[in-house]
């Protein structure tokens, strides 16, 4: 075979073999054109999910008479001229191939109209690019793009079409993204002649919330946690999920760069990092957020549909992102009025009170609750105060309405587990141990950042079987235990002595607590991996010292535990994403007793 120059329509043809999928990725390369329009109203009518029709409306600036030829050849655009333009790119689409690669499969009709013209101008294309016939139209000001029949000519293409429903639901998912990305402009869709979403224009805070909620759900929005962080070179805005929501499929999940939906592995991981310490294992969290930067730091035009970006410092992109994500996250607690007090005023507490500091985190594994008493240190402290409260007691909380906690006062500790609390603002349930897990974890975190944690000689040593392998990480990684709070040593093939361990710890199951570190370890491997994962050591280290299910705590203890959780970060989940509390409000619970109606 000898070489030769393809058709000009086969060349349009391959072109869209890589912009036109399918029906919506048809309506995405038009939604963008008319973004870069300035429209501010878009009108999509659907026909057999678009495999019959797919026009678009809007009321952008038009285009010229004399351009609509050049709007349906090849690598003609009026977005960029040279290939420094590319380096600092603002448009949606700036390629030039849409147009003409669409109609090439499809019958396509464009009509256009700018401002201050007697008439819009319509013309059709077939992929050709010649014998362009250009008649004039009564269309107003903006453009109107119609493509009918698509694939018709290749039905080798056609038949790998789904089912109309499907193909538009395709379309409908994709206009409620590129909706989110546009709160300025008003969207209607119809699928055969029926309205199936009418967004209007949201301009204020309250109607972008709506929007979201439109898409996204009401739960989502009322869900979920405002963002808005800024350095000199990026800002972070939108919303995510508090952890306590969450799906079981990552379909929730809307991030824009410079008003671009798009798709990036860096990011994902960066926001994955950020709720990894407070999502119950499995599951996804919801978002809707937006990055800007200077153009210059991101290049849009590494992939055909433009839904890959790259970084110039994508280091810089994740850091941020986790550290917008994960401060704001960590300060989701009970928030401390400007009348509150701490109950420390009254008494003193004797569980960790610290302000912790974030840091990066991991999940932890689950281990069941099992019946245990207070770490000593805790119970010492406890011990002055055992005089003052019977074990059975229920005791009304301190009269100071001004000075009341945001998690209130406890009044009684229900089956031994939950504590219940009076509010100003109705009921408090706490999951006793689930809330103290996340108070001592976040202290060890901070304990382990600013080095070793704390250490408390134990009395008379303990000797603990282990196997020889364990055996061998013992001895081989002394610093390492003991920047976790144990002072271990080798006595034998099979034999450890325990000398020291976490001063929170002392009084609680060491040996059993020693025994799962030393799994976890063996399980992950111990190498330079593990140091980035001391989290997941910490978090079962919390899980064995926090107070079990059916240890009966007394009103000092209950009320202690409450003033730690309104100072500590990430406090509303436990290490394993499950939440620590919820609240009752008063109108909550009139309308359980029908009160007022």
């Amino acid at each position: 075979m000898r070489i030769h120059l393809l058709p000009t329509q086969l060349i349009n043809q391959i072109a869209a073999g890589e912009v036109v999928e399918r029906p919506c990725a048809v309506v995405k390369e038009l939604l963008e054109n008319s973004f870069d329009a300035g429209a501010t109203q878009i009108s999509i009518d659907i026909e057999q999910g678009g495999n019959r029709l797919i026009k678009i409306r809007d009321n952008g600036s038009g285009i010229v008479k004399e351009d609509l030829p050049l709007a349906l050849s090849r690598h003609a655009t009026s977005k960029i001229s040279s290939l420094e333009d590319l380096d600092c790119v603002t448009s949606m689409g700036f390629r030039g191939e849409a147009l003409p690669s669409i109609s090439s499969v499809a019958r396509l009709t464009l009509i256009s109209r700018v401002a201050d013209t007697e008439c819009a101008w319509h013309i059709r294309g077939d992929g050709l690019e010649q014998a362009f016939d250009l008649q004039p139209d009564p269309h107003p000001q903006g453009t109107t793009v119609e493509v009918r029949d698509l694939f018709y000519n290749t039905p080798a293409r056609r038949k790998f079409l789904k089912a109309e429903k499907t193909e538009f639901c395709h379309i409908e998912a994709l206009l409620q993204k590129l909706a989110l990305s546009r709160f300025h402009i008003g969207f209607t869709l119809t699928h055969n002649h029926r309205e199936i979403l009418k967004l209007k224009p949201a301009i204020s805070e309250s109607e972008q919330a709506y929007r979201v909620a439109e898409i996204c759900g009401v739960e989502f929005i009322n869900n979920a946690v405002k963002i808005d962080v800024a350095t000199s070179a990026l800002q972070l805005t939108g919303w995510v999920s508090l952890p306590t929501l969450s799906r079981s499929q990552a379909d929730r999940q809307f991030f824009y760069v410079n008003g671009r939906l798009i798709r990036d592995k860096l990011i994902s991981h960066a926001i994955k990092q950020a709720y990894h310490d407070v999502l119950f294992s499995g599951r996804h969290s919801l978002f809707v957020l937006y990055l800007t930067l200077d153009p210059n730091l991101v290049d849009v035009n590494a992939h055909p549909t433009k839904q890959e970006i790259r970084f110039r410092e994508g280091r810089l992109v994740h850091d941020f992102i986790f550290s917008a994500l994960h401060r704001s996250l960590a300060q989701i607690r009970p928030a401390s009025g400007n009348n509150s007090v701490s109950l420390n005023e009254y008494v003193p507490s004797p569980f960790p009170s610290e302000n912790i500091m974030p840091t990066a985190t991991s999940a932890a594994a689950y281990y069941p609750t099992e019946q245990s008493s207070l770490p000593f240190s805790v119970a010492e402290t406890l011990q002055a105060y055992s005089s003052l409260h019977a074990k059975d007691e229920v005791v009304a909380p301190p009269s100071i309405p001004s000075a009341m906690p945001p998690l209130g006062f406890a009044i009684a500790h229900l089956h031994d587990i939950y504590i219940l609390s009076e509010t100003a603002n109705g009921l408090v349930l706490v999951d006793a141990h689930a809330a103290h897990e996340r108070v001592i974890y976040e202290r060890l975190k901070q304990q382990h950042q600013h080095g070793e944690i704390p250490s408390q000689p134990l009395l008379l040593p303990i000797k603990i079987s282990v196997s020889s392998a364990e055996a061998d990480l013992v001895e081989q990684q002394p610093d390492f235990f003991l920047s976790l709070g144990f002072e271990l040593t080798r006595s034998g093939l099979e034999t450890i002595v325990l000398r020291a361990s976490p001063a929170l710890f002392s009084g609680t199951d060491v040996a059993g607590l020693i025994t799962d570190v030393l799994t976890d370890i063996n399980v992950q491997g111990m190498s330079t991996r593990i140091q980035t994962q001391a989290n997941e050591l910490l978090a079962t280290i919390a899980c064995h010292g926090a107070v079990r299910a059916r240890r009966h705590l007394t009103i000092t203890e209950m009320n202690a535990l409450l003033r730690d959780m309104e100072q500590t970060d990430r406090s509303g989940q436990c290490n394993h994403g499950r939440p620590t509390w919820v609240e009752l409000s008063k109108q909550e619970l009139d309308k359980f007793f029908l009160r007022g109606q």
